[in-house]
């Protein structure tokens, strides 16, 4: 494995191995809830979390699996689904809402049941752009809404989305604990001191967790497969963009040669009738005639 991943202090959260540790695991739990509270905005007070099976099967053989990065309860028994999604996919709504209906149907308890079900949070944490209409605007929640009173028709299931490369706010910025894990999300991996906003308990766990030197070498080798997994995705993302790029820009000169090529020929054409009309109307033909020979209209004549 070499030395891959020395230069950097902290672990990349953007990577499976980085995430799942900073998340998914019940040594850094707090870290979970103090994330949840602060995206919830402080509207729901989590206390506690417990892990549960990342890993589902649908109801039937024909079923897709499902696997989430970080699956948890809270203490009032609501699911919430952390997703860290890396880049976008074709139907990327699609997967989001899937996802959702594992946590659902799963509260279906064998025998009588009123149907009364748990809320559902599923938060994705976004390494792309989805919405380039609203360049400002990287904090996403959504609901059932009534389309006409536009008012929340069912407000047990929400989807949470975080436009991560939005967000660029600086560390003077960092007003409150929502800013300062956006911040540390965005930022942990290229941190080379820990910047003096982010002092408090729950952040002296993160840094302690997040530091590579002082992994394990088991842990540390873990890491560098992880990175060197991400980076390889990234690099063919953004080699497949590129191209496409490429291939657009081929496309469009084609296509601008074309054209241009066509507005000369029409451009010709247009000269040639006009010197003959002119040289006709110094032989004073008639304008009448002159119009029908060369295919100008009389007003086109008469202007020369």
């Amino acid at each position: 494995m070499g030395t891959e991943g020395l230069q950097d202090r902290y672990i990349n959260p953007y990577t499976d191995f980085g995430f799942k540790l900073l998340f998914g695991t019940a040594m850094n739990k707090e870290l979970l809830i103090s994330f949840l509270n602060a995206l919830l905005l402080k509207r729901e007070v989590i206390k506690e979390v417990t892990y549960l099976n990342t890993e589902h099967l649908g109801t039937q053989e024909y079923d897709r699996r499902a696997i989430f990065d970080v699956y948890c309860e809270n203490d009032r028994g609501e699911k919430i689904l952390v997703e860290m999604q890396r880049g976008e996919q074709q139907f990327f709504k699609d997967r989001s809402v899937y996802y959702a209906t594992f946590p659902i149907r799963e509260q279906a308890p064998r025998g009588v049941w009123d149907y009364e079900l748990k809320s559902v949070y599923v938060v994705g944490i976004l390494n792309f752009r989805f919405d380039e209409g609203a360049p400002e605007h990287y904090h996403h929640e959504v609901k059932l809404v009534d389309l006409r009173t536009h008012e929340v028709f069912y407000d047990k299931l929400s989807f949470i989305y975080l436009e991560m490369p939005k967000f660029n706010k600086g560390e003077d910025q960092l007003k409150t604990m929502f800013d300062k894990w956006m911040f540390v999300l965005r930022n942990l991996s290229g941190l080379l001191e820990r910047p003096r906003t982010l002092q408090n308990r729950v952040f002296d766990r993160l840094f302690e967790a997040a530091e590579i030197a002082a992994f394990t070498p088991q842990r540390r080798s873990e890491y560098w497969e992880s990175l060197k997994n991400y980076r390889d995705w990234n690099n063919v993302l953004n080699t497949n963009i590129r191209k496409s790029h490429e291939r657009g820009l081929k496309e469009g000169l084609r296509k601008g040669r074309k054209e241009g090529m066509e507005k000369g020929l029409e451009q010709g054409r247009m000269d040639e009738k006009k010197e003959n009309a002119r040289n006709f109307k110094k032989l004073g033909i008639a304008t009448e005639v002159i119009s029908q020979a060369t295919g100008l209209s009389r007003e086109e004549v008469e202007a020369l």
